[in-house]
């Protein structure tokens, strides 16, 4: 009796030195986390949802600023714009007639003289009226410097250098074109551009007009 008494304190004391090895080798290494309060969201400003713009978004009751607004106004060219004066009944010069080829014009025309300090001048004419073929012969001092000069709308000439005293220029009429005396408009610059004369002549064929430049 006294044996299995013993044997029994043996086995009880085996077994608790087995159950504190293994506690020893195998450490219970689990973290326990304590519950806490519950997460509330922060406060603060909420926007609200914008959406993106598109080139499609506009309202329709649109206004500009200050009240303005588009005005689509036709174009009306009967409107006078207080500019030109309209005149539908008149034909432009270049299909103009000339004057009438009246005996008046029959006879040679003085242009005046012109005195002037000037080393040389620009002689330049042209076909004011109604172009229509006029042409010219061109005399200085009695010399022909342009035998056969057909006149149009824009200005031609020659430049000529004077003489000390006096230098007569005579424009001769070689045709009256299709239309009335042979018409044409003179203008004279000086050496530095400066218009010293300004003429006009109506002419039958062969008769001249004739200007003087008079060199101080």
């Amino acid at each position: 009796m006294k044996t299995n008494k013993i044997t029994v304190f043996c086995l009880l004391m085996g077994f608790c030195c087995v159950s504190a090895w293994s506690q020893f080798e195998t450490p219970n290494t689990s973290v326990r986390f304590e519950n806490s309060e519950s997460f509330n969201d922060p406060e603060g400003l909420e926007l609200p949802a914008t959406k993106k713009p598109g080139l499609s978004d506009f309202k329709k009751d649109y206004k500009p600023v200050n009240g303005l607004e588009d005005k689509e106004e036709k174009l009306d060219i009967t409107k006078d714009d207080g500019l030109l004066d309209y005149k539908t009944d008149t034909a432009p010069k270049a299909f103009q007639k000339d004057k009438e080829a009246d005996e008046k014009y029959g006879r040679d025309q003085f242009l005046g003289d012109v005195t002037t300090g000037a080393a040389f001048v620009h002689v330049k004419y042209r076909d004011h009226e109604y172009v229509d073929g006029d042409r010219i012969r061109v005399f200085v001092n009695e010399d022909i410097v342009q035998s056969d000069i057909s006149l149009d709308g824009a200005f031609h000439g020659f430049k000529l250098p004077l003489e000390s005293g006096m230098n007569r220029i005579e424009f001769q009429a070689l045709n009256q074109g299709t239309s009335g005396p042979n018409t044409a408009e003179l203008h004279v610059y000086d050496d530095n551009g400066l218009l010293i004369s300004a003429k006009e002549w109506n002419l039958l064929t062969g008769k001249k007009a004739t200007i003087i430049i008079v060199k101080q």
